[in-house]
């Protein structure tokens, strides 16, 4: 003889359920889910075929899952010179390699000789002229002098940078060792504020008192360990990257 009891609705027995009654329709778990599952489309990757991440499935807004997928048509599917204008950088879902579809990179050696070199062209006129006018005329001490022509010397490479980056993007040390300066997004010339930014980053600093030789340190160095691109704060404050214009 069975023990059992009938499952019914007792509500004195917290075990029992009563039969449940129809439930309405949930919305579907996360957009693009669609009436067919989880296997519908993945948060960030949309339409059919694709698991929850997006995996190869087609149609997502970034065409295929948050980390780079393989669909097709996404807006990141380029690089920084022929990708989305408004994500220059790649971003957490750019392009594989960020590098891709733009020139190689300027050698670093390179950058530092044309630096060298620029700083000669001007240096060396601007002081002859400063101490030739300041042995005969002036009154100040050495050390003024010193911090006088130290100040001319920022502010004439300023110019000269200014100019010669917002015209051609080289200046003559860049075009003596084959590299020049590139708007990260389209790999044009840094017309306008972005070469000015640049040229005033680099110059401008150097005028401070104390600190100012720390930030053009740091600054001149930065690129020695920044990636992917090898910028150095001025590069970064103009979304400039140096380039070889030598395939």
């Amino acid at each position: 003889m069975s023990h059992d009891q009938p499952r019914g609705g007792d509500a004195d027995d917290p075990f029992q359920k009563r039969p449940s009654e129809p439930e309405s329709p949930q919305p579907p778990p996360y957009p693009g889910a669609g009436a067919g599952g989880p296997a519908g489309g993945g948060p960030q990757g949309g339409g059919q075929g694709g698991g929850p991440y997006g995996g190869t499935g087609a149609g997502g807004p970034q065409g295929g899952g948050p980390y780079g997928g393989t669909g097709a048509g996404g807006p990141y599917a380029g690089g920084p010179y022929g990708g989305d204008p408004q994500n220059p950088y790649g971003g957490q879902y750019g392009a594989t390699d960020p590098l891709a579809g733009m020139p190689p990179l300027a050698n670093r050696f390179r950058r530092l000789i044309a630096r060298i070199v620029d700083g000669l062209i001007v240096s060396i006129p601007v002081s002859a002229l400063f101490w030739g006018i300041a042995w005969r005329s002036d009154p100040w001490d050495d050390q003024s002098k010193s911090t006088g022509l130290s100040i001319i010397v920022s502010l004439v490479y300023f110019v000269y940078e200014g100019l010669m980056l917002t015209t051609r993007g080289q200046t003559l040390g860049k075009m003596l060792m084959k590299i020049r300066v590139a708007m990260l997004d389209n790999g044009a010339i840094p017309e306008g504020r972005p070469g000015w930014t640049r040229a005033a980053v680099y110059s401008l600093p150097q005028i401070v008192p104390c600190c100012g030789f720390v930030f053009w340190l740091v600054n001149v160095l930065w690129c020695t360990w920044d990636q992917p691109y090898h910028q150095c704060i001025h590069d970064k404050a103009a979304k400039t990257v140096v380039v070889s214009t030598v395939e």
